[in-house]
């Protein structure tokens, strides 16, 4: 952490301290470059992007796109270590404040009331369309990610297009009228969903399981067993669903993890899993540590693994 000073307008940005001057010079920390994009909705989308280590505009990178969970939240710009993670292994990650997001006006975050798919989906194609176009980012090798509500994205992606090589979902919402009954917020069925599956049509409209019969992508599936906002068995129904089309799939279960897998012996496992699975799916480097051998270890060698299961279902 450091202290900054700005004037009351947002300019004039001061740094007063540096306590983590010796870090940031015996690292390549990359920083977040803002963008704005252009939507089908009318609005622009404020999108930042994390270039990989040892950048060189000459060479074409995969994409990760990456989507907040919330929806009612917002990528910033502040210190993240999880955004160093992708670029260290070479890939360009992109993060996008899609309708729904706070931080740019109420009409612009209750956007997604009752649209949970329509407006965020227009948004993160326009964003995908535009980066594409960049000459240093490789059209064919581009993948997405997100956690809770951008897990449900991710699964809305799986429904709705073809475009992305590889997703990764973690902790989503698949299943809208059995979530309704398993979660401890009632507040997003109420305002987001408006009300509940006998009071509202949209379960049926816009709910991801409705769309099943569209699955291709190859997706990895994360979830947490005590997990009370997504329960695990939307994740595990997923997968199921996946593995009934043919879809290459895998499903990591973190037991003693909730809406986010926030133990210490969990977060190596967590990381490594998605570096495997763009490392298959979109070429980029080998995960620092080999899945089956990491899974073996956790699993029969301590008593305490972080682990419930971890499902590889038609990878290989």
């Amino acid at each position: 952490r450091e202290v900054w000073r700005v004037n009351a307008d947002g300019k004039a940005l001061q740094r007063l301290t540096f306590f983590n001057k010796p870090v940031e010079e015996s690292v390549d920390i990359r920083p977040a470059e803002e963008i704005w994009v252009a939507s089908p909705t009318g609005k622009r989308i404020q999108t930042y992007i994390v270039k990989p280590h040892g950048f060189d505009p000459a060479k074409k990178y995969p994409l990760i796109l990456n989507v907040h969970g919330g929806p009612q939240q917002q990528w910033t710009d502040g210190f993240r270590g999880d955004w160093q993670v992708y670029p260290g292994a070479g890939y360009i990650v992109a993060f996008p404040n899609p309708h729904g997001s706070t931080g740019f006006g109420q009409e612009f975050t209750a956007a997604i009331s009752k649209d949970w798919g329509g407006k965020v989906y227009q948004d993160i194609m326009a964003v995908t369309d535009s980066l594409e176009k960049i000459p240093w980012v490789d059209k064919d090798r581009i993948g997405a990610m997100g956690w809770s509500y951008g897990g449900t994205m991710m699964m809305w992606l799986e429904g709705h297009t073809d475009r992305f090589k590889a997703i990764a979902s973690m902790m989503g919402v698949y299943d809208l009228p059995a979530m309704h009954g398993a979660t401890e917020e009632l507040w997003f069925p109420q305002w987001d969903l408006g009300g509940a599956p006998w009071e509202s049509d949209l379960y049926e409209k816009i709910s991801p399981n409705k769309f099943v019969k569209n699955f291709k992508t190859p997706c990895l599936v994360i979830t947490g067993e005590l997990d009370y906002r997504v329960p695990y068995t939307q994740s595990l129904e997923f997968f199921t669903d996946l593995q009934k089309m043919g879809v290459p799939s895998r499903l990591i279960v973190f037991k003693n993890d909730g809406h986010w897998p926030s133990a210490v012996k969990s977060m190596p496992f967590y990381y490594n899993a998605h570096l495997d699975w763009f490392h298959r799916y979109l070429g980029g480097p080998p995960a620092p540590s080999d899945m089956v051998k990491m899974w073996k270890n956790q699993a029969y060698e301590h008593s305490n693994s972080p682990l419930r299961s971890s499902t590889d279902g038609g990878t290989r």
